[in-house]
């Protein structure tokens, strides 16, 4: 398969075939946060969980899947499972960066979806879904595919791989002590009411209350702490 054919099919995607992962995605209603989001803190300018910001990779990919199809002249339909810190997220799709042949037989694409345009509190994170066809008479012998804290590889088509999802999304994080990693938890802390940074595993930025903020640029996939003089988490968003 040529590349222009290549860039042209993941145009095709990114335009018209991903009705069914968006449905899943719904905005929040107006006139109010999304369900379950807890408090946070906005950006510069921005009301907390604004939908219409800037593409970004979404926080986790959790399934890679290729499905080999011989209607239409046969086509790989690469379908990719993930997610996203909260409803603020829209239009999931799969961004292709290999550019030619690869040396090691791999199709590598982004999995991304249209972030907040502003931060977005704590919250569950939901699923979300996109696909990408490819002709069958590609050259790639597998697909890896990033998101903005990890990989998964499927080194065989068709075929399937998953990663487990993180222990903890934080969105029960509010009045729990934080314990950084080699650290142990204060005295009178449980197994209830600790969050262990080893169970966290995104960008993470903790502000303790001596703490300055040198700069403060979006990163929609960090994961923002604040804490109190006693080591509990006070406030946080994903920011």
């Amino acid at each position: 398969m040529t590349q222009s054919k290549f860039f042209a099919l993941a145009s095709l995607i990114a335009a018209g075939l991903l009705g069914s992962a968006q449905a899943q995605q719904q905005p929040p209603a107006a006139g109010g946060p999304p369900q379950g989001q807890q408090q946070g803190y906005p950006g510069p300018g921005q009301p907390t969980g604004t939908v219409g910001g800037p593409a970004a990779p979404v926080v986790f990919v959790t399934s890679v899947e290729v499905l080999r199809s011989d209607r239409n002249g046969g086509l790989d339909v690469v379908r990719v499972r993930g997610l996203v810190t909260g409803q603020s997220w829209s239009q999931p799709h799969l961004i292709p960066i290999t550019q030619g042949q690869p040396r090691d037989g791999m199709l590598d694409l982004i999995f991304q979806a249209s972030a907040p345009a502003g931060a977005a509190g704590l919250g569950p994170f939901m699923p979300v879904e996109a696909i990408l066809p490819v002709e069958s008479a590609h050259p790639y012998k597998g697909v890896r595919v990033r998101g903005g804290n990890n990989a998964v590889s499927l080194k065989a088509i068709p075929g399937y791989a998953e990663a487990p999802a993180p222990k903890e999304d934080c969105s029960k994080c509010i009045g729990k002590f934080f314990v950084a990693k080699g650290a142990n938890p204060p005295a009178g802390a449980t197994a209830d009411n600790t969050v262990r940074e080893a169970d966290l595993p995104f960008t993470l930025r903790i502000i303790k209350p001596t703490d300055g903020i040198p700069s403060y640029t979006l990163e929609p996939n960090r994961l923002t702490l604040l804490l109190s003089e006693d080591g509990r988490i006070v406030d946080g968003a994903w920011d």
